[in-house]
């Protein structure tokens, strides 16, 4: 059932069911449209007034509980890619932030934007990482968009996370896309298995799979749609490049058929450990303007 959360004459908040278990929350304003999952304190759309919509969600989509969505924009923490712990066990991929129901702490409906807080805190949340956290994660929507994830830890003693803000952005075709200025930069190729190369990035055409050094101002160039993305990160190190390709995709069973052809994942990311002191606090962001 939905219900109105807030509303005022420049745009209203509605929570609406994804599923019998699962709520979103959807996002009318005069700048943009937008939607958030609880689940996973996922980014679903984000379409700015007059445009075409800027993030990507498969059509074969898995609501379900314990299963990553994908698209939007995924939060990979407090661990990018597999993770062990330093008595060797092992743990899946990109962490358990993206399988947990986040709580809904507020929103502002202001003229120019809408800006959802939402909250996320536990303990003991997976043997491998038995630290105590709160996650404070901070969406604002209007002609452009801002996130940022506030990483506190409650514990005793310093704790060390990676992580990703896995955004899918929606693209004519990856053949289409330039990235500038990644090229200029070093970068490990996990489908070759080759690091520090430096090649020329002449479109997105998958199979994609590269950590590139680099923190710069990145633009997501489409020649077909004649628009380009601009994508800033804060506090990250690294950006990752992916597209699955045409046989990593077939074999995704949440992948709709040509799926690949519609997305180019570009992902602010601390791809290495970072350390957060006991009882501190840091956050990392991105933005992303259309130009």
């Amino acid at each position: 059932m939905s219900s109105i959360i807030a509303e005022n004459e420049f745009g209203q908040v509605k929570q609406v069911p994804l599923t019998d278990q699962m709520n979103a929350l959807e996002i009318t304003h005069h700048t943009c449209t937008a939607k958030i999952s609880l689940y996973g304190g996922h980014v679903l759309a984000w379409q700015p007034a007059n445009q075409k919509p800027v993030f990507w969600l498969s059509d074969d989509v898995i609501f379900e509980q314990g299963t990553p969505i994908r698209g939007g924009i995924p939060l990979c923490w407090p661990w990018f890619g597999p993770y062990q712990a330093s008595s060797g066990e092992k743990a899946g991929n990109h962490g358990f932030a993206r399988q947990r129901n986040w709580q809904f702490d507020e929103v502002i409906i202001a003229k120019d934007s809408v800006t959802v807080t939402l909250c996320l805190s536990g303990e003991n949340e997976h043997p491998s990482w038995p630290y105590q956290y709160q996650l404070k994660q901070q969406l604002i929507f209007s002609d452009q968009f801002e996130q940022k994830l506030f990483i506190s830890n409650l514990s005793s003693q310093a704790f060390e996370y990676s992580a990703a803000l896995h955004s899918y952005f929606a693209v004519s075709a990856p053949e289409n896309i330039t990235v500038p200025p990644l090229a200029e930069f070093p970068f490990d190729d996990k489908v070759t298995g080759k690091e520090q190369q430096f090649a020329a990035l002449e479109n997105c055409l998958g199979e994609v799979d590269r950590i590139y050094y680099t923190n710069q101002q990145c633009l997501i160039e489409d020649k077909q749609w004649q628009r380009t993305l601009k994508v800033s990160s804060t506090n990250c190190q690294q950006w990752v490049l992916w597209n699955p390709g045409v046989e990593v995709a077939q074999r995704m069973k949440d992948l709709h058929l040509g799926a690949e052809k519609e997305f180019v994942c570009l992902e602010a990311a601390n791809t290495d450990r970072q350390v957060v002191q006991a009882n501190k606090t840091v956050m990392i962001g991105q933005k992303v303007t259309l130009t």
